[in-house]
């Protein structure tokens, strides 16, 4: 049975149709499931998009296909650009054949007089998530250079407010909005990873959404190298978001025969932000290969020792961690040979034997018997210009010229698109992850890639970097069952669903400040799920930011992820102690809702609160967390709403925060958080109760129970 010209595709609630009837397929609808629609209805949705030829333009109006290129006649950005030793740059496909199921859709095009072959990939996931790609192969007799290559998809034309992030180490995912006006909005990354910089997703809906309700559209790239990802709005009266992996110079060269596929773009839309997010966190947690066991809470030593390794303190600091019921203890950098500061070492990955004269089987073994699981630091990525395998093998640092990079950190990067720095590379940590009971890896990225080539005057190598990294994080799993790792590069500097796709989670940020994780933890997770997310107590005098904070403050901010400790927990008192443990128990009590509930968001008047919290999946209860970032207008507050519940059903309001909430002496208790308090799910997200916090950085922790 032959393929209609138009199709539908359909599943969690989202409907992709594609018209095909007038050459290179176009996407008439993403968004919206549109039920059961016949052929007929399919064929007049696919007429009343096509578009009429316009004055001073083309005789024949050309519109966004999946695979748009200049020679069609498309003026907007290509789906695909290149050149034969520049010559061939004419490329205009038609379609050649075509794959069709209920979810999926594949075409293969060709350029006969070009000589290359294209092939769109697309399918709506049971989440609603859509994923696409394309890949492009050389059919001719020269080598064909890459530039660009392309993945859209359209908006619909009221989506003109644009929503993305921005920021830098200590500060990444800040949001920013403005208008999508005619002409293109564009975010690149030149740094070899997303960087602290990217956004990890761009979207674009009606004017004012926020999480609770707004269409809203967004496309996030799955892919840990240089990228580029962009909104266009074109004066043919159509909109769209794209994204590809950016090409430097020369450096996709395709032989006959080769071709080369984008990274995946995956996108989602929903009525509010929540909604878009809840989509990649059901497409994520459906993988077999996702973490499943509850989140051990974790204890790094980075904050509480940093270079500093004595085994007596770091034993000490496990014997601690271990009455707080940490259940996973990392050692951080410095256990490795020269490793004394951040000036020498790297990519000297074996054990230092002037400090761990016996190995690392002192700790280890400890960390074991207290029942806690071991981790340990390693940034394989990187080296030391002063370390041993730096001097031996100056040939596997990545450089353009004969000069080093501009270093970062002291360190450059190893190339390990270099089979034996990639061999080496591999055995070294490998040998570790024999020697030692190691259950986890933070493994780290602390600098950018800045002149990243094969050799002076040598070929850029970001795209084969950024395919290695993901083969040996692949390789060193399979090798070694069972092991965990984090994704860390100067704290949250490459957070993509490309490295999480092989990883367990990744360090959010290197700013354990709750006030400004706040928005970095709202922000990312939009695609990322908050399992995934590592979220850490710091200590009261805040490392990165100066700020004194409370440990309630610090404490409810960390529940939203991946709970863990930054801290010297040897240096607290008993009474200190119990809080912490306190916070501990809490943790593990919310972990399993945390894992599998949705993540929703409350939309506030006023810019001092935050409110937000997880919903389970059967509504039948959810945990919230009011904070007060700053002084409010208004004293007593406004009533906040906590939304996502079930609005039939009855539920019990309690304070669960540990220690209880902080009374000051000026303001009365609230009546509601001191007596038995039934409201139903309509209620609590129409009307609302008062906040029981009442000044800047406090915290209450409300658990919501269906009777």
């Amino acid at each position: 049975m032959p393929t209609p010209d138009v199709v539908h595709l359909r599943a969690g609630g989202t409907s992709v149709c594609i018209d095909s009837s007038a050459g290179v397929p176009r996407i008439v609808h993403w968004g919206p499931d549109l039920g059961r629609v016949s052929q007929e209805t399919l064929n007049s949705l696919a007429r009343a998009d096509r578009l009429q030829r316009a004055s001073g333009g083309l005789d024949e109006t050309v519109g966004l296909s999946v695979v748009s290129t200049a020679a069609s006649g498309w003026a907007g950005m290509p789906a695909l650009e290149g050149h034969r030793d520049g010559d061939a740059v004419g490329v205009r496909f038609e379609l050649h054949a075509s794959e069709v199921t209920s979810t999926s859709v594949r075409f293969d095009l060709t350029d006969a007089e070009m000589r290359l072959s294209a092939r769109y990939e697309l399918r709506v996931t049971a989440s609603g998530l859509v994923r696409a790609r394309t890949s492009v192969r050389n059919d001719g007799v020269g080598v064909y250079t890459v530039q660009a290559l392309h993945v859209t998809l359209p908006l619909p034309w009221e989506a003109t407010e644009l929503l993305d992030t921005t920021g830098r180490h200590l500060r990444e995912r800040s949001a920013q909005r403005h208008v999508l006006t005619f002409g293109t909005h564009l975010r690149e990354s030149r740094r070899g990873r997303p960087g602290a910089d990217a956004t990890l997703l761009l979207a674009a809906g009606v004017p004012g959404f926020g999480f609770e309700r707004g269409r809203v559209h967004g496309v996030h790239l799955a892919w840990s190298g240089n990228s580029r990802i962009f909104a266009e709005r074109v004066p043919t009266g159509e909109s769209f978001l794209g994204a590809g992996e950016l090409y430097l110079p020369g450096e996709i060269r395709l032989a006959p025969g080769e071709e080369i596929s984008s990274p995946e773009l995956l996108g989602s839309w929903g009525d509010g932000l929540d909604e878009l997010a809840a989509r990649f966190h059901d497409e994520w947690r459906s993988r077999p290969q996702h973490p499943t066991r509850p989140r051990p809470i974790t204890l790094n030593t980075w904050e509480a020792v940093y270079f500093d390794h004595r085994l007596p303190k770091l034993i000490a600091l496990a014997d601690a961690a271990a009455e707080l019921g940490v259940e996973r203890y990392v050692l951080d950098d410095g256990w490795f040979r020269h490793r004394r500061d951040d000036t020498a070492g790297l990519g000297d990955w074996y054990v230092d034997e002037t400090v761990w004269p016996e190995g690392l089987h002192p700790i280890a073994d400890h960390v074991v018997a207290k029942g806690m699981e071991f981790g340990l630091w390693f940034e394989p990525e990187m080296v030391n210009p002063d370390s041993d395998l730096a001097r031996s093998h100056p040939d596997w640092i990545l450089r353009g010229r004969t000069d080093l990079p501009p270093s970062s950190r002291q360190q450059q990067v190893l190339n390990l698109a270099n089979p034996d720095a990639y061999a080496y590379m591999f055995r070294v940590i490998s040998d570790i992850l024999t020697a030692y009971p190691i259950a986890y890896v933070k493994w780290d990225h602390n600098r950018d890639l800045v002149d990243a080539a094969a050799g002076p005057g040598g070929a850029a190598l970001v795209h084969a970097q950024t395919h290695a990294v993901y083969r040996l994080i692949d390789e060193l799993k399979a090798a070694h069952p069972g092991l965990e790792i984090e994704s860390c590069a100067s704290g949250g500097a490459r957070v993509d669903l490309g490295i999480l796709d092989r990883t367990d989670r990744i360090w959010t940020s290197d700013c354990l400040d709750p006030i400004e994780r706040l928005e970095n933890q709202r922000y990312t997770a939009l695609v990322v799920p908050p399992e995934m997310m590592g979220m850490h107590l710091t200590t009261p005098h805040v490392h990165s930011t100066g700020r004194t904070v409370s440990l309630t403050l610090s404490g409810a901010v960390a529940l939203f992820g991946h709970f863990g400790i930054e801290w010297d927990v040897t240096t607290l008192t008993d009474t200190d102690a119990a809080a912490v443990g306190a916070w501990v128990a809490l943790a593990k009590r919310v972990r399993p809702l945390v894992a599998t509930g949705r993540v929703v968001n409350t939309d506030v008047a006023d810019p001092g609160l935050d409110v937000r919290g997880v919903v389970a999946e059967d509504q039948a209860s959810a945990f919230f967390t009011i904070t007060q970032t700053q002084t409010l207008i208004s004293s007593p507050a406004g009533r906040v709403r906590f939304p996502g519940l079930d609005p039939d059903r009855t539920y019990r309001i309690e304070i669960i925060t540990p220690g209880g909430i902080v009374q000051t002496p000026a303001q009365s208790p609230l009546e509601w958080a001191h007596h038995d308090t039934v409201l139903t799910g309509r209620q609590l997200a129409i009307v609302g109760l008062r906040p029981p916090v009442q000044n800047p950085q406090q915290a209450v922790v409300v658990e919501v129970t269906a009777r």
